[in-house]
């Protein structure tokens, strides 16, 4: 199958691309986005004032979650005392601020909360209202995942609501609309999770929503410890959970590309190598390796502090546009200011709307991964053709 970064001409286009900037995104925002997500539940060792806000234009405040059985919004007391000075620091610094409500935990919340309207409404009432109360810029909404068709057309009317509510809002308040986005998986159909083929309502999300959130990471990691894997490949020359397969699906099924937003990670996943002499990515492995140990991943700033003090050997692979350092038995496969640089040139080659970063405080204390792609992203370049046959198979 002809992959993209196979193609002769297509680096020549990224080369010569490399002058252009990255498109504008929707009626909302006349600059590129430069997104990341703040760990509220950090706000004790990497509080809002520690943001180097300068490197971003949106900064989503993660995460709030509903009720289970009112369904609204529900604004903690650690919630309210955080929210007011990370909306002052964002704003200070002319970025803006929006409030994420789910995340990975919020799996059993959201299929009753979609399937009702009174319960669609009571969130969306509320969600609104905890908006307007903190001075926010916009809400964002993190489902992993809807897990059928019928919770893919559940989430489309949730949406589709959400929107008319924050259009009235707005023109009965006479205050400025807000912002709605939504965090997605990296491709527009969850084929690769389970046996239960779904596909995002792509024509409502993109009437709906300002733009959408690609998590483009956590491809290989934990739940396969026997080989080792590039965690948020842009290539995979061996299958299709890539970042570029992913982006691709949801242009070449119409959605805007300036609509969407990729997402990076600021940490790596880890693994034991069987054979330290055997160290490639898809080497054989045992088991995790450093970092945390129940998941294996580490944050970037750790991931530096790891090579320098254990004298790990890195090396970027062109191949899958992605990085990894080893020492001894030890493997970590991450993303740092070589590999997202080139990201940001694909983005800028698709047209997307921006990137962000999931997740503030994990970047090193130069703040060097954010930094390399500031400079790397302006406005707006013609998107290329996205028909190739790059796109042919599934996940």
């Amino acid at each position: 199958m002809h992959r993209y970064r196979s193609s002769e001409g297509f680096s020549l286009l990224l080369l010569l691309l490399a002058a252009a900037v990255c498109s504008s995104t929707t009626t909302a925002a006349a600059q590129p986005i430069k997104a990341a997500y703040w760990p509220s539940y950090s706000s004790s060792t990497f509080p809002a004032s520690s943001i180097d806000f300068s490197y971003f234009t949106h900064v989503l405040y993660d995460f709030v979650q509903a009720d289970p059985a009112s369904f609204e919004a529900v604004v903690t007391p650690s919630d309210a005392q955080a929210l007011p000075g990370f909306v002052a620091a964002a704003h200070g610094s002319n970025a803006k601020a929006l409030l994420s409500f789910g995340g990975g935990d919020a799996k059993t919340t959201f299929p009753s909360l979609v399937s009702s309207r009174p319960a669609r409404t009571s969130f969306i009432n509320s969600a609104v209202a905890a908006a307007r109360t903190y001075g926010l810029d916009g809400l964002d909404l993190d489902w992993e995942y809807p897990a059928d068709v019928d919770q893919m057309g559940q989430l489309g009317d949730l949406l589709t609501e959400w929107r008319t509510a924050i259009d009235a809002e707005a023109a009965n308040s006479g205050r400025p609309k807000l912002l709605l986005t939504a965090a997605v998986y990296f491709s527009r159909s969850l084929l690769s999770l389970d046996s239960n083929p779904r596909s995002y309502p792509i024509q409502i999300l993109a009437s709906s929503l300002d733009w959408i959130n690609a998590m483009c990471y956590d491809y290989h990691g934990s739940w396969d410890t026997t080989v080792t894997g590039a965690p948020a490949a842009l290539y995979d020359p061996k299958s299709n959970i890539s970042t570029s397969y992913g982006i691709d699906s949801w242009i070449s099924a119409g959605f805007p590309s300036e609509q969407v937003v990729m997402g990076m990670p600021l940490y790596g996943r880890t693994w034991q190598l069987k054979n330290p002499v055997d160290n490639g990515i898809g080497a054989p492995a045992v088991g995790i390796g450093p970092g945390n140990q129940e998941d294996g991943t580490m944050v970037y700033s750790a991931i530096v502090e790891f090579n320098k003090k254990n004298g790990a050997t890195r090396v970027y692979d062109s191949s899958t546009v992605s990085t990894y350092s080893y020492s001894g038995t030890s493997w970590i496969g991450y993303d740092d200011p070589e590999s997202v640089t080139n990201k940001v040139e694909f983005a800028k080659a698709r047209g997307l709307g921006g990137y962000f970063f999931w997740a503030l405080g994990f970047d090193d204390g130069d703040w060097s991964v954010s930094a390399a792609v500031l400079t790397n992203c302006s406005t707006k370049v013609h998107k290329e053709d996205t028909s190739s046959s790059a796109l042919a198979g599934s996940i």
